[in-house]
């Protein structure tokens, strides 16, 4: 990481179910981001094209309306509109993370996922992570990631990863995280939100509200000083009335974003219910001074007690088999004084 790296956290509303709208904006805030001289920039959970709070505040039939548009205004990875966004990143010299909604890549299918994008200063696309595991209702609408999405980045200064909302409660991806080297991570959130107790449900951040009901202030802040990483914390602003009727009263989307240094404290506390673009300085002396107390890959870390086995598959509908040439198989046969017909059968057997 770099001795020196200025932070911004972008909680700049979507315009909800337009992507190419939202994208604009997105362009824009990457372009004011670069402007005020930050080398990384911060998106929301799902900043394009919104967050689904329909999900479920609607009878079926209004469910799956709205899904359909959903996946209309789904970003495919890479596209036209990838493109747009690493051109933008690129102009701006800013590494830029941001949350989508992601159509499949596999040809026919319409199943969509949470994602994040990351893209370096030159505009290229370092990758991509789904959410592993989306929450309750989350099921309705995304799949799930796999053994793919479980990765970090090297950028021009330093290592940045990222998480989507409850991801951030999966103790032994947190863990995982760290082990991979995360010096910056990135925290995407759907919005700030307070528990009604009695109806059991979640409700917008309201003024008065005490922010430290939220578990998103104890989850950033905890991620921080485990993992002894920078955390920039972007939730989603959508103010009610650019919300369909049949979203508002689900809508949570009341910003909430902040930037965390490595020992738990803020360097921006919540900031809500506006949209605005909040900028940090990341001093790596922070990470240093938390670190050494706390490395969680050295001298806190007990491996001969506890590892971490990070194993999984790909999602996919089939694998593709290598196949081996004969010269190799006979090879080897005449090696072992096997016959090589019969060694050729057995490895196409297996495979």
């Amino acid at each position: 990481m770099l001795e020196k790296v200025k932070a911004a956290v972008a909680q700049i509303s979507p315009v909800f179910m337009d992507k190419e709208a939202t994208i604009d904006k997105t362009c824009k805030a990457i372009e004011e981001a670069g402007r005020k001289k930050a080398d990384i920039i911060v998106f929301s959970e799902t900043h394009i094209p919104g967050y689904p709070y329909w999900r479920g505040a609607n009878p079926i039939s209004r469910w799956s309306q709205n899904q359909v548009e959903y996946m209309k205004n789904a970003v495919k990875v890479p596209s036209e509109d990838t493109e747009v966004l690493g051109d933008a990143a690129m102009s701006a010299g800013v590494v830029s993370v941001i949350g989508c909604t992601e159509m499949s890549d596999i040809k026919g299918s319409n199943t969509l996922y949470n994602s994040i994008l990351f893209y370096g200063k030159e505009g290229d696309l370092l990758g991509k992570h789904r959410k592993l595991m989306p929450t309750h209702g989350e099921r309705t609408v995304w799949a799930q990631g796999d053994a793919r999405d479980l990765k970090v980045f090297d950028t021009a200064i330093g290592t940045v990863g990222g998480l989507i909302c409850y991801e951030h409660h999966m103790t032994l991806l947190k863990a995982a995280m760290a082990y991979l080297g995360e010096e910056i991570h990135c925290a995407l959130w759907d919005g700030y939100w307070v528990m009604d107790w009695h109806p059991g449900k979640k409700r917008r951040f309201r003024e008065g509200d005490d922010p430290y009901l939220c578990d998103i202030d104890y989850a950033v802040r905890e991620y921080a000083i485990e993992t002894q990483n920078f955390v920039l914390s972007s939730c989603q602003y959508i103010a009610d009335d650019e919300m369909p009727e049949d979203c508002q009263d689900f809508n949570i989307a009341s910003g909430g974003s902040s930037v965390v240094n490595p020992a738990g404290v803020y360097l921006v506390e919540p900031v809500f219910n506006k949209e605005t673009i909040l900028y940090a300085d990341l001093d790596l002396d922070d990470r240093r001074h938390t670190k050494a107390y706390l490395d969680a890959l050295g001298h806190y870390a007990r491996w001969d007690v506890l590892r971490l086995d990070m194993r999984g598959e790909p999602n996919a509908p089939f694998t593709e088999v290598a196949e081996i040439p004969y010269s190799k198989v006979k090879a080897v046969a005449e090696k072992h004084g096997v016959d090589p017909d019969k060694l050729e059968k057995m490895l196409r057997e297996l495979t």
